[in-house]
């Protein structure tokens, strides 16, 4: 995909909404209740300017209008948002209790899907005011809610996939050695945006005994020849994910890294290829983990086969053991065993998938064999 992608409609978030309110019921839940943060965004396109004490708060339930309760102060900024025809606007003024303003549009025996993010504070004012509400986390009660992306969405993600593998392209070209982590992880983050990227959310670089660790943060090690280099890296793009990790070496790699190099890229393939509509969740973790464990690594895969990507770079569903949630066409998300030999080395492969009607699709393609560098 080349240029910038349609905006989003009223349309679109009215549709989303609904969507919300209606998955609300059949769990049986009264409602949902959303503050600012990811969920927010993606439902209305609105985002508060800035992080703030003051409610704001979106309220979704059957058979009433959505309603967005803001600071009076805020509502021209909420009245300006694409999704801003799609609801109603109530504000409440400073010296005012919001919860008061709040309490009307809920049942006041409801339970309530509530996002991840929303603070104590406002939970417990508004318990204070509506004492028999209850609340369930919206990532608990309606995990899949952002999980089945529309084709727009899909167009973005395969956007930010496509920056992220010139991303790696390119990296692959600067020097390594003689080079701290750091130093490469600044090129990782300049390369995210030279190719599009509002955020960056994160650049592993692993060196040597480093790479052991999943989620080593870049430092100030000098990375050496003959050193095995875990990069992992993402960010938004068009305010969609993108993930992606390959594992390189500086200069030509021993015989058992190249070894470790090859049993984690077979497991990638064949959990790649464990991905089709109906196969739960954890066939995809449990494909990948029986290849390394057969192998003699098992004990050293530490984490879970994948996670899912939309708006956040980490989201349901969650390729691991437990999760039965049937894989449905249009969810996107990671896969990336890994092996990790602590003191030593490690290696991960990560591609983004998007599940189609007949199997899944691949996000990302680069190679994904070892890559020598310098």
């Amino acid at each position: 995909m080349t240029g910038t992608p349609a905006p989003f409609t009223a349309d679109d978030y009215r549709a989303r909404m609904e969507r919300a309110a209606r998955a609300a019921v059949e769990a049986g839940l009264a409602g949902v209740l959303v503050a600012p943060g990811p969920d927010l965004v993606w439902l209305t396109g609105y985002a508060p300017p800035a992080a703030t004490e003051r409610l704001t708060l979106l309220v979704l339930a059957a058979g009433q209008d959505p309603v967005l309760v803001v600071p009076t102060l805020e509502a021209p900024d909420a009245e300006r948002a694409v999704g801003a025809p799609a609801l109603k606007l109530r504000d409440w003024t400073d010296g005012k209790d919001p919860y008061t303003t709040t309490a009307p549009l809920l049942d006041a025996s409801g339970r309530y899907g509530v996002s991840d993010n929303a603070w104590a504070l406002h939970l417990l004012g508004l318990q204070r005011e509506l004492p028999g509400t209850s609340y369930a986390s919206l990532s608990e009660a309606l995990p899949m809610l952002r999980a089945v992306k529309d084709s727009t969405e899909l167009e973005r993600l395969a956007a930010a996939g496509a920056a992220a593998d010139h991303t790696y392209e390119e990296i692959l070209k600067v020097a390594f050695a003689g080079r701290r982590e750091s130093d490469v992880a600044g090129d990782l983050a300049d390369l995210l945006r030279h190719f599009g990227h509002e955020q960056v959310d994160f650049t592993v670089v692993g060196s040597g005994p480093n790479g052991a660790n999943p989620h080593h943060e870049a430092g100030s090690r000098v990375i050496g020849h003959g050193d095995t280099v875990v990069l992992d890296f993402g960010g938004l793009k068009h305010g969609y994910g993108s993930d992606t990790s390959r594992t390189v070496h500086v200069g030509e790699p021993g015989a058992e890294e190249q070894r470790v190099h090859d049993i984690v890229r077979a497991a990638q393939q064949a959990a790649f290829e464990a991905v089709r509509p109906g196969a739960a969740c954890q066939d995809v973790d449990r494909v990948a983990r029986a290849h390394i464990t057969e192998a003699g690594y098992g004990d050293r895969f530490i984490h879970r086969t994948g996670h899912g990507i939309g708006v956040t770079t980490h989201e349901p569903p969650y390729m691991i053991e437990g999760e039965q949630q049937p894989l449905v066409p249009g969810m996107c998300f990671s896969v990336e065993p890994g092996i990790y030999l602590p003191g030593r080395f490690g290696v991960r492969i990560e591609d983004i998938v998007t599940v189609t009607e007949d199997g899944g699709r691949r996000l990302n393609d680069t190679p994904r064999e070892m890559a020598v560098v310098n």
